[in-house]
This record gives structure tokens, sequence and C-alpha cells, in this order.
């Protein structure tokens, strides 16, 4: 409803009836005085700078007169201090309420406009404000305060708001009700000039038409005449100026505009003169206005010339006022306020002169640097003085002085910031602050390292080390733990602190060291890829690097050191199973070592050799003999007897070996293991590689050839030896021999010859063919003695044209030895890059390309252990959860216990209150008055409504912890009631987000409700632009609010305001608005009618220069300043809540996955429509709505100045969307390549807010963050939302929870039927409260019925089982080969492998044992980490079929599965880390907080305990007199006599008549609270019973009536409760 300043027309009234009247009179009067309220409010808040509360509540806002105190001391510090304003945060207010004490402020506020000198006829009482009997008075005295105090320039000026602001129909009749309660008549507030004029001026007349005469020159508009009225001394105005009369005239016209304007709104009515003209008091404040004006400018001069002098003076003209300026600060006021003003118009983009405010803020920031400059140096010189003494202790101190501005000291260390600033001083001289600072800072960064170092602390040290104070060079991040390392052993050492150099060597020396260790690495990967190329010269180049540290490399062994260190790599090759498999340095050295021992050997066998031949050419048997028996040939069975044999054989050789002009000098000599070494006969020299170019010595014997001569003489000479030992027997058997072959072969010859005749013919024939064979046999004979010759003459050939093809083929090489080396580094990567690409990118990779790859796993088994002690912490947490939960049940139990002791003896004091004893007539009313909270509301104490009040509980738990329940709820109601709810009962749910938990689960529901929208309603993405979504204006309407308006004047506030202040900015761009405005403007200065046609076309009116000059500059400043808010917007992304940023990605991607053909701009549109049409754009067009600026008290935006916010506005409209404006003008082409361009600018923006972290990561929560939570969710909704949230999910659950399994109808099942608000607020209280039930209020602490976590035993067991599985399986795979799991899990583990799997266990134990304890393996993992080879695999194999029992994996496909978790582990080796990592500091966490939970409850559980304890301790005996000694008082009752007090009801098979006959005793037992009832009959003992107390009152309050004794005896509980405390209860 709007109000109007003036009453209806007579027409109107003469409908209206009396009531009618009085009722809209009624309503005029009320907004008034809310409108006099919104004055009050918006200039209290210029003066205050801070937000009040809404016109409604001011007045209840005032009464603690916090405020006012807080406005007195704006305008009378002096009088009222802060320090004196009695609860000035106003907690004590919001927690109990007014206090006499609140009282204070009101008077400081009244001594305060008192000593301003407000007359006292405008002051209220203390009690119209604390006891609220007048407020229409109190908001009277604040109009006539703001008027004094803008006449004395103390506080801007008040506006008239009446007819400019809306209030609604509600606040309306509640103040005209408000108003009628309290019979109060409005004061005349429009009179309140004209009082002040009457109470302060002497006078009046004089007054009166001193202030006409200023009104009508100011009419006139003549700056000399308005001068001259200011000036006359019946006025009574002060501190007039005459330069600045051309400044007085335009503002008091401006001002006598608005109030003719303000007047006109209250409408025709009776009027004062000062309605429309400007009172004295107005006066004088705008001419204090304008002196402030010219100061400022006066102020602005002088800092453009740069004269500290002007500017001092500029600083003490009084219309300033300015506090606290000194005379000896002239300069640093003149470069502090210089910054000032140059940093504002770098901020504007102009020159604007310096507001009073940022004047005295500028003063005062110089006052305080000066001062703080002062105190430096006078510190500075102490410290000087103090390290001259040198006493380090006064040095410390002084050091530590704030004055000083340094940097932290630390006492301890006294000595060494004496010792080093005294050298530093006795270097340079006095120190100066800056000299000091960098020391200080040094010194105190050493002092930090030698403490982390001391007290072992590897992260501090780090830290400290890192820091930039301390200026160490070189630090390499990588080497921080040798650095740590070395320093502490330095320090250990030394024993004493470590200055800055024993820091910058140790540096050093660990760079040097490391850089050491890089290089031989270096040298290392060099030779082995040398050995790789094959190329001698550059594994000798790799080996003679001076990294690598190789002694004893020599050139002529290079071939040698190539060939055994290729050899080695190949027998490391075949031993580990990896092809890639490289030397290391030690076996580098090894082999360089070995080569060099072959050489040495092989040059001595070659020397003894040809010291040989030389002694057989000689012909020096003896000599011959000496030289034999040299060990580097190693000849075997040299005799010194067969001297000359040896001679004489060895010459024969040489002379058959011997050549016609055979001079070469080079031998070879053929070594073991097939390689040849050469030797050269005259200078001694050998070498591993034929030597090029020259021919080999063929007279040169070999040690082969040396060999086998002396192995024949020596033979020949011990077959001599034999047969001279024998000779005689010999010469006889072959004398024997002789004649008996002889007689046989002559016998048979004359034989042959007698009788085969024919035959001879033929033998002769074979005869001549055997010639001829013999002559062909000599022939091959003579070839066969030439052999060696023909193989040579082979040979040479052979090796020329084999060296010819070899030269050529390197030659080529060489010349494109640049891109061989590419090629092969391609093929390498291309290689490697494929079998990679596969691993990754390959949903199943086969088993040869991880293994490739396994080795990556095998880093010392931490990943298994970290699984390992990851599924420990889980199964600890969830045992802890569950130990927990009992621990609360337990609590919760004793609760109940305490409630039921305290509420029973409070319904004992009724009962006993109401009746004295136990008798029949009262007995009923007695068992009545005894049951527990019988008509109690939800919260009473009996089971039935604990239940409900649980039930209830563990309902709005399940739906604030899962929004999909709401999310559905929402859409299921008419939007209109959706909007109610999502207002009155969600966000109460939610307590509006005021914690991180409640804003977590709110962002959950909106995501959930947002993707239900989109799902169900959005046809198309346009619909969430075109239409009004629900989520959408709900999170817009919540993030705006509170937080979100703070964030809109952060990211607006000062673009706004700066244009605002731009009085002279037009961006009209439409040519027919600009074109009638030059008209008028035309007809105006020439006052003529124009010859100009008013009403054009557009294109008519762009024909005109004139215009199009005005529309150009029009939308240069229109685009200018529409940069300006694009800048203010695109660079505050991290300034909109996070909320809005958080929906806006959750619509982003739900848009893209529900229209997944739909472009990507569309999706981006429609996000940006959120995020700055809704969001944005209503703050950009209605500033003032939303608090985006700071309006002086009263003021409203002028129409210019709305249109120039709708015209950025709708441009940043159309840019946001991407839509372009309709029309072919050349003005509108401008526009239109401005949007497209800013489009794109905006798709950025939009882009950058998406990116913003999930809610479980903002707000920190996980599935355990209620679990480990020791105080549960609280919310606070009324009895009515309780009800209606319940309604509705009745009407509703089968749509929101199609699952009749849901937990929601578990939840609505053990609510029942709907109950009505009377049931849940009790009967009692209804009829004592008697008002709306519906809105009273009740908390509810939230709890889950379905809280916990189930350990998946299975799951776990399935997981451990496959975890230790892909251990054994990636440690076979490295040794054992095979195409496929079952191939590489059946073949036999070979020597060779089992060796090198030991091998590498024995490497992994021995890194085991130097793990840290908490870090080593369990001992199942470490038993079958080391098992042997063969037993793994068949481990492996029985693992796997206990998966695939599991399900886990499928022989059918070959294990494939188990194949590709290893690759998944091996390509996220370092991401799963990572995760593990920062799970497993997230279980370490929870389960900390798990424990203090646990402790808690132990704590809470035993305190609840000895409570209960103390409870029970009162059940006592009465009996006063009853000792230690004593006997326990036992009560003796007849059956007959507890059936007359109604205790005993029956006793089963027993007739009543002998009920005189059995006779209870009732006694206390030894522990409080227990009782013993045994029974006699006829005398006899029949039974004992043990009754407890505590097991009474759950009976009552399970609600049971009766209960058995003896399993015969039926007694009353109730009654028998109530007999027992009058019998023991102690009073």
């Amino acid at each position: 409803m709007e109000g109007k300043g003036a009453g209806p027309s007579r027409a109107v009234y003469d409908r209206l009836t009396a009531e009618e009247m009085d009722e809209q009179r009624r309503q005029n009067v009320a907004y008034q005085y809310l409108c006099r309220l919104e004055e009050a409010k918006r200039w209290m808040e210029a003066c205050l700078k801070e937000e009040l509360p809404a016109p409604v509540e001011l007045e209840e806002s005032l009464r603690n007169g916090v405020l006012l105190a807080k406005l007195g001391h704006c305008f009378a510090p002096s009088v009222v201090p802060v320090r004196k304003i009695y609860d000035a945060e106003q907690r004590r207010y919001q927690a109990t309420g007014l206090h006499f004490r609140h009282t204070d402020n009101i008077n400081f506020w009244l001594a305060a406009i008192a000593h301003v000198g407000l007359p006292s006829t405008f002051f209220p009482e203390t009690t119209d404000i604390y006891d609220k009997k007048n407020m229409p008075r109190v908001v009277y005295c604040i109009h006539a305060l703001s008027l004094f105090l803008f006449r004395l320039g103390l506080a801007p000026q008040i506006h008239d708001l009446y007819g400019k602001v809306t209030f609604t129909a509600e606040e309306l009749s509640n103040m005209a009700s408000e108003l009628a309660k309290y019979g109060l008549q409005l004061p005349a507030f429009s009179k309140i000039g004209g009082l002040l004029a009457s109470e302060l001026s002497v006078d009046e007349a004089a007054v009166h038409a001193a202030v006409l005469a200023i009104n009508e020159a100011v009419e006139r508009g003549v700056v000399q005449d308005t001068l001259a009225a200011l000036q006359n001394p019946s006025a009574l105005l002060e501190n007039l100026r005459g330069p600045l009369a051309a400044l007085y005239q335009e503002l008091l016209a401006q001002a006598k505009m608005e109030k003719a304007a303000s007047a006109r709104n209250h409408g025709d009515g009776e009027q004062d003169i000062y309605d429309r003209f400007l009172t004295q008091a107005e006066i004088q404040g705008h001419v204090n206005c304008a002196n402030v004006l010219g100061a400022l400018e006066v102020v602005d001069d002088a800092l453009e010339r740069q004269s500290p002098e002007a500017l001092l003076e500029a600083l003490q003209d009084p219309a300033l006022g300015l506090q606290g300026v000194r005379r000896d600060f002239a300069d640093w006021y003149l470069e502090q306020l210089s910054s000032d003003r140059e940093q504002k118009a770098q901020e504007l983009g102009q020159l604007e002169l310096l507001q009073k405010e940022e004047v005295q803020v500028g003063v005062a920031s110089a006052n305080l640097k000066g001062d703080q400059e002062q105190a430096m140096l006078r510190a500075v010189r102490r410290i000087n003085s103090a390290i001259q003494r040198g006493v380090a202790a006064d040095t410390v101190a002084e050091l530590g002085c704030p004055a000083a501005q340094l940097p932290a000291v630390y006492p301890c260390a006294s000595a060494v910031y004496q010792r080093e600033l005294a050298l530093l001083q006795q270097q340079q001289g006095e120190l100066s602050q800056e000299e000091l600072f960098v020391a200080v800072e040094m010194l105190s960064a050493v002092v930090l390292i030698n403490q982390a170092l001391e007290a072992r602390d590897a992260s501090g040290f780090w830290n400290s080390l890192v820091d930039p104070a301390v200026g160490l060079a070189a630090v390499e991040g990588g080497h921080a733990q040798r650095y740590f390392e070395a320093l502490v052993e330095l320090r250990q050492a030394r024993g004493a602190f470590l200055s800055w150099n024993d820091l910058q060597a140790a540096v050093r020396r660990v760079n040097a060291q490391v850089q050491e260790e890089t290089a031989q690495v270096l040298a290392v990967s060099l030779i082995n890829e040398a050995l790789s190329q094959g190329s001698p010269e550059k594994t000798l180049s790799a080996l003679l690097l001076p990294a690598a540290g190789l002694d004893g490399v020599r050139l002529p062994v290079a071939p040698r050191y190539h060939l055994l260190l290729r050899a080695a790599r190949r027998r490391k090759a075949q031993g580990t199973g990896d092809p890639g498999a490289v030397l290391w340095l030690e076996e580098i050295r090894r082999e360089v070592v070995t080569a060099n021992e072959d050489t040495d050997a092989a040059h001595r066998m070659a020397l003894g050799v040809a010291a040989i031949n030389q002694a057989i050419k000689e012909g020096k048997a003896a000599q011959t003999e000496r030289v034999l028996r040299n060990p580097a040939v190693a000849l075997r069975g040299v005799l010194p007897s067969c001297a000359d044999g040896y001679q004489q054989v060895l010459e024969g050789a040489v002379a058959r070996k011997q050549r016609p002009g055979d001079t070469a000098l080079w031998v070879r000599h053929d070594m073991k293991d097939g390689t040849a070494y050469y030797f050269h006969l005259q200078t001694f020299q050998g070498t591993w590689e034929p030597p090029p170019g020259c021919g080999l010595n063929t007279a040169h014997l070999t040690r082969e050839e040396i060999q086998a001569a002396v192995t024949k003489v020596t033979a020949a000479h011990d077959r001599r030896r034999l047969w001279e030992a024998n000779v005689g027997f010999v010469v006889q058997l072959q004398a024997r021999v002789r004649g008996f072959l002889a007689r046989r072969e002559f016998a048979e010859r004359s034989l042959c010859l007698r009788t085969w005749l024919p035959a001879v013919t033929k033998i002769q024939a074979h005869w001549r063919g055997c010639r001829q064979r013999k002559a062909y046999r000599e022939r091959l004979r003579y070839l066969k003695a030439n052999v060696d010759a023909i193989v040579k003459v082979q040979a040479w050939a052979r090796m020329w044209a084999a060296r010819r093809r070899y030269r050529r083929r390197l030659g080529y090489f060489q010349k494109n030895v640049d891109s061989v080396v590419k090629i092969q580094a391609f093929f390498r990567a291309w290689k490697a890059q494929g079998d990679y690409r596969m691993l990754v990118h390959t949903p199943h990779p086969p088993l040869s390309v991880v293994r490739r790859f396994a080795h990556l796993l095998d880093q010392s088994q931490q990943d298994y252990l970290a699984e390992a002690e990851l599924l420990t912490l889980q199964d600890a947490v969830v045992r802890q959860i569950r130990a927990n939960q009992q621990l609360e049940q337990d609590l919760n139990a004793l609760d109940i216990k305490i409630g039921l002791l305290v509420k029973n003896r409070i319904t004992l004091q009724e009962v006993a209150a109401h009746c004295g004893k136990l008798t029949r007539k009262n007995r009923e009313q007695l068992a009545e008055m005894m049951v527990l909270d019988k008509q109690k509301g939800l919260k009473s104490l009996s089971k039935e409504k604990r239940q409900k009040l649980e039930a209830y509980q563990h309902l709005l738990y399940l739906l604030q912890t899962q929004p999909v329940y709401l999310a559905k709820l929402i859409f299921q109601m008419p939007q209109n009631r959706s909007t109610k709810f999502m207002e009155s009962v969600v966000f109460s749910l939610y307590n509006y987000a005021s914690n991180r938990r409640e804003a977590y689960l709110l962002l959950q529901l909106f995501r959930a409700a947002l993707r239900e929208e989109v799902g169900s309603k959005v046809e198309q993405p346009q619909d969430m632009v075109t239409g009004n979504p629900t989520v959408v204006r709900l999170v817009v309407r919540f993030y705006r609010n509170g937080r979100g308006q703070s964030a809109l004047r952060e990211i607006l506030g000062k673009v706004i305001q700066d244009t605002l202040e731009d009085r002279l900015l037009s961006v009209h761009t439409d040519p027919v608005h600009v074109y009638k405005s030059w008209v008028n403007q035309t007809e105006a200065q020439t006052g003529q009618r124009s010859h100009l046609p008013y009403n054009v076309t557009p294109e008519q009116a762009l024909s005109h220069p004139e215009v199009q000059r005005r529309v150009d500059i029009s939308l240069r400043n229109l685009l200018a300043l529409t940069d300006k808010f694009l800048v203010a917007i695109t660079s505050s992304v991290d300034q909109i809540p996070y909320g809005m940023r958080y929906v806006a990605k959750v619509l982003k991607t739900t848009l893209a996955e529900k229209f997944p053909a739909a472009p990507e701009s569309e999706v981006y549109k429609v996000v940006g429509n959120l995020l700055y049409y809704r969001f944005l754009n209503p703050a950009v067009v209605a500033p003032d709505a939303f608090d985006v600026v700071a309006l002086a008290a009263g003021g409203v935006l002028t129409a210019p100045q709305r249109h120039t916010l709708a015209a950025v506005a709708q441009l940043l409209q159309h840019a946001a969307a991407g839509k372009a404006f309709p029309g072919g003008g050349p003005h509108l082409r401008v526009l239109n390549c401005y949007v497209e361009d800013t489009h794109l600018k905006f798709r950025r923006f939009v882009c950058r807010a998406c990116r913003v972290p999930e809610p479980e990561e903002r707000f920190a929560m996980d599935e355990y963050s209620d679990m480990v939570a020791v105080a549960k969710p609280v919310v606070y909704v009324t009895v009515g939302e309780l009800v209606s949230t319940h309604k509705l999910l009745l009407e509703h659950q089968d749509s929101i929870a199609p699952d009749h399994h849901d937990p929601l109808h578990e939840l609505l099942e053990d609510l029942g039927e709907l109950p009505t608000v009377a049931d849940l607020v009790g009967e009692n209280v209804a009829a004592d409260v008697g008002a709306d039930l519906s809105k009273l209020e009740v908390s509810l602490t939230l709890t889950s019925k379905f809280e916990g976590l189930e350990a998946g035993a299975d799951d776990s067991s399935a997981q451990s089982l496959l975890l230790s599985t892909k251990q054994l399986l990636a440690d076979i795979m490295q040794f054992q080969p095979g195409d496929c799991l079952q191939e590489m899990l059946s073949l036999p583990a070979s020597r060779e492998q089992e060796a090198a799997h030991r091998r590498l266990m024995c490497r992994r134990q021995a890194r085991a044992a130097q793990s840290p304890e908490p870090q080593r393996r369990p001992c199942s993992l470490t038993a079958r980490g080391l098992l042997p080879l063969a037993e793994k695999q068949q481990r492996v194999l029985r693992d796997l079929r206990r998966l695939e029992s599991l399900g886990v994996v499928s022989a059918s496909d070959g294990y494939q599965a188990l194949v590709d978790e290893l690759a998944k582990d091996i390509c996220s080796q370092r991401r799963r880390r990572q995760r593990r990592k920062a799970e497993l500091l997230k279980l370490q966490a929870t389960l900390q907080g798990l424990h203090a939970k646990a402790t808690f409850y132990e704590e809470q559980g035993d305190y609840y305990s000895q409570y209960i304890r103390a409870c029970l301790g009162h059940l006592a005996p009465s009996c006063r007199n009853s000792g230690r000694g004593q006997k326990q008082p036992c009560l003796h009752y007849t059956a007959a006599q507890l059936v007359e007090k109604g205790v005993l009801v029956e006793i089963e098979d027993l007739p009543s008549s002998h009920f005189r006959n059995v006779i209870f005793d009732i006694t206390p037992g030894d522990e409080a609270g227990k009782f013993e009832v045994s029974t006699k009959f006829l005398g006899v003992h029949m039974e004992r019973f043990q009754l407890h107390y505590q097991d009474l009152l759950q009976l009552q309050y399970e609600g049971v009536a009766v209960m058995k004794l003896f399993n015969k005896a039926k007694v009353n509980v109730n009654l028998l409760i109530f007999l027992l405390n009058k019998k023991f209860l102690r009073k």
C-alpha cells in the first residue's frame, strides 16, 4: 500500500461512510508517522554509519538507549564517551531484555542534546523512551535535533520522504492500532523549523522577514542579491564568505526546489510558509556546507601546488573543524593527502575533491605516521646505545621495543644479537633503522633455525630455512632432509650456536655432494647409453668422465672395456629378466678392473711369447728352455732335459712358417674367451683391436704353436724313455711277429696266385687306378700342406671386402649421426608411449604391457601398508561409532532415570499437599496424581510422549540430511504454497544456514531441488530464462539478504556511488529524446520558438549533426560507464556468495547432462541469466532498495540517476544474454558490436564463477561429521509448522517415496495419525496460554534412527584378499614370463629366477628393518612377502580361486579384472597416494574425535550415575533414631491391609478371606533404592522378592499400572511407589 499525502477528493468523501472516513484518516496518520520513522532511521544511519532496524521495529530498538547514546557520541563525544555506553553491543538486551541500567544511555543522550544547545521544548522524558509511553515525542525530538545539528554543520540534513516510501497494509494497520492503543497524537513535524527559530531568535519578526528576503532572493537567482540578503544581521547567519556567494546561491536554490517538491507531495491542505521556504536553520546549514566545499577547494589547491605552508593554513580553516592538526607535521600532511588525492583520482578516473571525512582521516593517518617515525628514531638511538654498552639483555630488550618497528627477537639468543650487532656497528658506525631491521630479521631467522635443529623439528627447520629473511643462497627444496641432517650433525659436533656463515657453508657442501652424486648418476647413464649404441669410443669417453670416478681407465683397453661391459649387461638382463637392465657404478668399476687385469695378463703373455721366439732365433737351447718356463706364458710339460728337442722342433716350426719378405711387426694372440690380442714386436705395445693398415707377422710362433711343439717333444721324450727301458723284450716280440706274419702272407699269396689267375688281370687294372688315385692324393696332400697360406689369402680378400663395406657404412652413419640419434630416440619414445597409451587408455591392457611397468609398483611395499592401515582405521572408526552409539543409548537411559526420580519427588510433594495418608477414600485420587505427566505435551516425561518426540526428531533429521524428500515435496504443492513452505518451514529446518553444517545441508537441498525441477519441468534450456523457476527464485531471494547484501555492496557499491555523484553524466541514446532535448534547450536559450518540428522519427532526428554529436557523446559515456560496471562485476567473482556460485555450477552441469545436444553457449546464457539478471541486475537498477549505496537520511535517487542506471543495466543484460538490439540505426550498430564483444567476457565470468569447490570441501563435511560432533543439531520450529509438515508428508508420501520400504514410511508409521496442535502442546499448557497455540516454538534435538556404519566384513575381507593377491602377483610378474596369468603361474621357476627373487626379497627386508616401527608391515603380510617364488605362485592360484568364489574375478577371461586392477594401480599411483593420505588423515581425525566424544559420554555417564546414587541415597529410613548398629526398620502389613490401601489388587488362587493370614514384610536393603519383600502364610516363610525402586519408576514411565510379585500377587505400581515414598523417603 502506498500512502499519499493529501486526502481524497470531495466526490470520494461523498461515497464514504463515517467509519470509512475515520479509518482512512487513521491510515493517513499511521502512514505519516511511518514516514517520519523512516526519515529518522535514515538520518541516524547516516550519522552512525551502521544499519538500523526497519521503521516498524525502530521504536522498540530505541528503548534501551544504545542507539541514542551512540548518536550523542557522534556530536558530543566528550559528554557521551563510548566506554560509558551500557551494553553497547546489546548482548545483554538480546539475552534478557531491558535492564534498569539502560536508562543511563537515555540520560547520556539527553545530556548530549542539552550540551549542544537544543531547546528543552523538544526534550522527551526518560519514561517516554524506556517505557514506550510517547515514542512520537522521541521521533519529534530526533527530527528537531537533525535540523539543529544541520544548522551547526555537525550532521547531514534530514530528508522529507512523505509520498516517496511505501508500507504494507499490515504495517499501516499495526501502526494505526499502536497509536490508537496509547491514544497519542502526532506532533507537528512541519512546525519544527518555526519553533526552532522562535526558540533561538531574539527578534522573531526581524528574523522572519530576513529569512523571507533570503528565500525571495534565491528565487530570483541573482547572486549579489542573495549575498546581500544573507549578510543581513537580522538573519543571524554566521560564517558568511563573500567569494562563495555563487555556491550559496546554487545550494540554496537546489534545497528550496527540493523542499517545494516535498510540500507538493503533502497535498493542498493547510500548510505553513516554511513548508515551501527554507528556515533559518536550513539556510545556516547550507551556508556551512558551502563553506566546507570552499575550504576543501583551498586544500585541493594547496595540494596541487605542493605547498606545505598553504596546506597547513587551509587545514586550520574553522569551516572544516579538523581535529589534531599540528604545525610540525605539515610535510606529513602534504605527503599523506597528496597520496590520498592521487589514489582517489586513479579509482574515479578523474580528479575529485577530497571530502571532509577523508581529509580528517588523512590528518589522523599523518599524525600517526609522524608519531611512529619519531618514536622509531628514539628507539633506534636507544638500541645503538645499548649495543655500545655491551649488555646483551639490555640490547635484546631495546630490540623488542614495538616503537623500533623491528622483527621479533628471541631473548634466549641475546648473546648472538649483541655480538653480531656490535661487530656491524664497529664496521659501519651508528646503525639506522633499515640496517637494524635487515640484521635483526636475519639473526632472528638464524636463531629459529638453531632452535629447530636443537628440537629436531624438521618441518620448522625447513620453514625457517626457506624464509627470505635468512638470505641463504642456493637452497634447494629437494635437499631439505639432507640440509637438516648435515646441520644437526654439525651442531652436535660443535656443540654451539651455528652462525649464518656456518649455515651457508653447510648448504653449499650439501649441494656439492648432491651435485656430485647427480653427476655420477649421469655418467653411469651415459656409459649405459654408449653400451647400447655399440661404440667403444663413446664407451671410453663416458668412462673417462671425471664424475664417474673410475681409476686406471686406459685408451688401448677401450675395446676390452666395451666388450666386458656389454657382456656384463647381457648377463644382468638375463639374470633379472629385464631386457632394459642397466649396469650400476660398482659393476662398471668391477668390469673395468677385470679388463685392466686381462690386458696386463695378455701383455705379459705376449712378451713371454716374443722372448721365446727371440730365443729360438738366437739358437741357444738353454735360453729357450728358460724362457719356455716363464709363468706369464703358462706352458705345460716343459722339461729341462728336452731343451735341445724344443730348440730343434721350434726352429723347424719357425722355418716352416717363414715366408720371404715377411717384415710385419704385429702378431696376434688368441685368448681363451675367443678374443684376439695384438702385440708389436718392436715397441712391445699391445692392443685389443686389429692395427689399421698393417699385416701380421706370419713367422712368429703363437703360444698355441709353442705349446703344441713342447707337447710333441715332451711326448716323444716320454715314449723314448719307455722304449729304452724295455728294448730287449720289444726286439724279441717283433722278430716273432714278423716271422709269423711273413710265413702266413707267403702261403696266402701263393695260394691266391695259383687259384685266382683271372683275377690278377683285374688287380693290375686296379693297380693302375691306384696309381692315379695316388697322384690325386699327392696333389691333395700338397694343398693341405699349404692350407694356412690358402686360408690367409682368402681371409685377406674377405677382410678387405668387409672392411670396405664397414667403412662406407660407418662414414654414412657418422655423416648423419644427429639423425640416427633422433631416430633412435623417437623409436624408443614411440615404443614407450605406445605401451603406456595402451596401459592407460585400453580398458583391458594385456599382461605383457602391465609387466613392463610392474616395477613401478615395487616401492618398499608402502602402498600396500597404507592400504592395510586404511582398512584398519576404517574398522576402528566403525567399531568406535558403534561403541559411541551404545554409550549414547546408555546416557539417554540414565537421563530418563534421573527425570523419573526428580519427577517422582515433585509428584510426591503434590500428593502430600493434597492427602495426608493413604486411605480407601482417596486412593483413586492418589493413583491418578501419581501418574506422571498425564496431560502434558510433546516433551512430557512418559514413554508414549518420549517416543513421539523421538519420532519427530528422527523425521526432521531425515528430512534435513536427505534433501531428496523436501526437493520432491516442494514440487508437489502449488507454487505460492511452496514458496511459503520454503520460507517458513524449510529455512527454519536449516536454521537459515547459520553454521557450516546447516549451510552445507541447505546447499544439498538446493542442488536436489534444482535437479528435480530441471528433470521434471524443463523442456529446453530457455525455459529457465523465460519461466519463473521456483528453486532459482528461492535461491536468489535467500542469498540476496544478509551476507548477500554486503556482497552486492562490495561488488557494485563504489561504481554506483561514483555514477550517482556524477550529475553531469548523460547516457540518453534515443535520437528522438536527444532531438527534443536539443529543441527545448534552444528555445530556452533564445526565447523564440524553434522552426524545427517537435515530433520526428529517429531517422529524421539523426539527420541533424548536433543530434548525431550528442548521441555520439552519450554512446561514449554509456559504453565507458558500462565498462566500469563490467570490470567491477567480472573482477569480483570471489565476492559473490558461495551458495550462488555453487547453484550456478549445479545448474550448468544439470542442463549439460539433460540436454547434451544443446550448444554450450545456450547453457552459459542460462547460467549468466541466474548470476547477472536475477542476482546482480536488480541491485544495479535499484541500489537504494538493496542498500548498495549509502544515501543520506531521506535521500532518494533522481529520475536522471535512475535512467542512467537503467540504461547501464539494459546494456549489461543484453550483453549477458548475447542479444542484439533490434533496429538498424548506426547508434544501435555500435551498441551491438559492444554487446558481441562483452558477451565473451560474460562467458568467461560465468565460467570462473562456476569453478568452485564442492560443499564437502568448502565446509569440511564428510560422512563422519555428525558422528564426531558432541553437540547434536537443534532446530526451532513452531507447533503449527510441525503439524503442517507432518500433514504434507502424509498427503504426498507415495509421491516422494514410492518404495514402501523407504525409511520415510517407517518414520511416518512411528508417528502414527496426524496429531492436533493441542495434542503436541498439552492440555494444561493450552488451558494456560489460551492464545494461538500454533505459533508456540519447540526446540528439537535432531537424531537419526538409522545412524551407524555397518562394517562390511565380507567386503573388508575381499579387499584384503585382493590387496595381498595383487602384492604377490606384482612380485611374480617381475621374474616369470608368460602371456597370461595361467601360463605365468603354471611355469616352474628356474634357479636363476628364484635367486633373483630372493635378492629382491632380501633388499626389501633390509629396507623394512630400517623403517620406523609404526610403518612396518604386519607379520602376516611380511610372511607372505618373503615366500619363495614357487610358493607365491601356489598362493596366488589359491587366492584367485577364493576371489572367484567371491565374484571379484573370473577365470573365463583369464583373470583380466586382476590385471586391470594392477594397471589402474600403476596409472593412478600418485593420485591414489594423495587420496589415500588425505583419507588416512581424515580417518585419524575422525577417530580422534570419536575418542573425544566417547570420553565425553563416559564422563557424562559417570556424573549421571553419581547423581542417581545421590538421589537414591535419600531413600533411607525416615526414623531419625536409627543408628549404624540398629536394625533396619521393616514394614509389616497383612494382605488385607494392603488391599484396603489399594496397594494389593489380588492374590491368585487365594480367597480374600485368607488375606489376613498373609503377612508382607518390606525391608530396605543395604544399597539405596533396593527393598526386600518377604511373605509369610500362617507364620511360615514362603518366598522372598528383590524390589528395585528404579524398576518401579520405569514401569510407571512405561504406563504399567499393575505388576506381579512372586508370580501370584498383583500390586498397584503407583500406590506401591507412594507407600515406599511415604515410609522410607527422607524429608
